[in-house]
């Protein structure tokens, strides 16, 4: 059947299309590129917050290392974690974790590394739906231990669960892994703004937290039963990187978005203004008070959700006017959206109502304004 330019360009044909070695069934039938795959910094590459710094996960909180990837732990000083240089062919980052001692993980241990998935980025693969689609995960891993290796997909409530394995055959040797999971008819999955799905991967979790791989779960497991622990070997490493999670039971080459793209999507979570020089100026002002500025901070790209705001100390900032600069003592949120972030700078005196300025790094390059809506 002959087919005409406009049905080729719009994909409205029902039929195959063959480019020499490239046959296409419908343009507007799926993702070609930029949304195929659900991770997002699948490679490594953004890392805001610690710019390649090895970062010692703390204890029952979810610590960030390299954007968009975080730590659970239940015990300190086990695990660093750190972006590195060391990647298979076609990629320059991994995410590399390092076991700190020889630990035997507790029956109620969990030591995992997590990504949270939107619900909006999941919502049509109808989860929680008799239409749930399949999806498959794949991914680039190497370690300094080989054996069976765990993890698992959970919804928001983490009451259902898929824990899968995968293995690792040649300690330090890059290798490709795909793991096929079908899709939950049962259970409550968002597809709002908040954690549509997790996806973990285990480096030493209790029985507690470990169930059946391959089976759905009404249960909280992170892991598989009896994988390897990468904490359980002092120095032991674990690698990854290429992280994908598709629609369908076939893994498709890695996803490769440009670094502009894949840094505005990390962005959305995470914003970081400083950092770069000293005394480096991040934005206009206006002094409300002889001891308060104020600051509308426009934000880079809408964020997912209102943010919240730390800075890495308070007297890292000064308020720049008329050739004077006093020191900050306390930095908060005036008001905030996803949009726009509203500061108020206190200092202890010098300032003039009324008269603009400027928000000042001090004579450090650590300062930081850091506004985050992770999920």
């Amino acid at each position: 059947m002959s087919q005409t330019k406009a049905q080729l360009i719009s994909g409205t044909s029902s039929q195959s299309v063959t480019f020499n070695d490239a046959t296409i069934s419908s343009l507007n039938g799926g993702a070609l590129s930029g949304a195929r795959n659900r991770i997002i910094n699948g490679d490594m590459r953004i890392d805001q917050r610690n710019a390649g710094a090895s970062v010692t996960p703390a204890n029952g909180a979810f610590t960030y290392v390299v954007d968009r990837w975080n730590y659970y732990v239940s015990q300190a000083s086990k695990l660093t974690s750190q972006q590195s240089s060391v990647a298979p062919t076609g990629f320059s980052n991994s995410l590399l974790t390092t076991s700190s001692s020889a630990y035997s993980v507790l029956a109620a241990d969990s030591f995992v590394l997590v990504q949270f998935i939107e619900g909006l980025n999941v919502a049509d693969l109808g989860w929680g739906t008799a239409s749930a689609q399949t999806v498959t995960l794949s991914f680039q891993v190497r370690s300094s231990l080989t054996g069976t290796f765990g993890g698992a997909v959970t919804n928001s409530a983490q009451n259902r669960s898929y824990p899968f394995t995968y293995t690792i055959s040649a300690a330090n040797t890059w290798e490709s892994k795909t793991v096929t999971i079908p899709g939950d008819t049962t259970g409550t999955w968002l597809t709002t703004n908040g954690k549509g799905l997790a996806l973990w991967f285990g480096l030493g979790v209790g029985s507690n937290s470990s169930g059946t791989a391959g089976v759905w779960a009404g249960a909280n497991y992170l892991s598989a039963t009896g994988a390897t622990s990468v904490v359980g070997t002092n120095g032991a490493t674990f690698y990854i990187t290429g992280v994908q999670l598709e629609a369908g039971s076939v893994a498709s080459p890695f996803e490769r978005r440009d670094y502009g793209r894949e840094l505005i999507m990390c962005q959305r979570y995470y914003q970081q203004w400083g950092g770069n020089t000293n005394f480096e100026r991040i934005g206009n002002a206006y002094c409300h008070s002889s001891t308060q500025a104020r600051a509308d901070i426009v934000l880079v790209v809408t964020m997912r959700s209102t943010p919240t705001l730390t800075v890495s100390a308070n007297n890292h900032w000064a308020v720049e006017i008329a050739g004077s600069a006093p020191v900050c003592n306390n930095i908060t949120l005036d008001q905030a959206s996803p949009r726009i972030a509203s500061t108020n700078l206190d200092v202890a005196s010098g300032l003039t109502a009324g008269q603009g300025c400027h928000i000042r790094a001090e004579n450090t390059s650590s300062a930081r304004f850091n506004l985050s809506a992770e999920l």
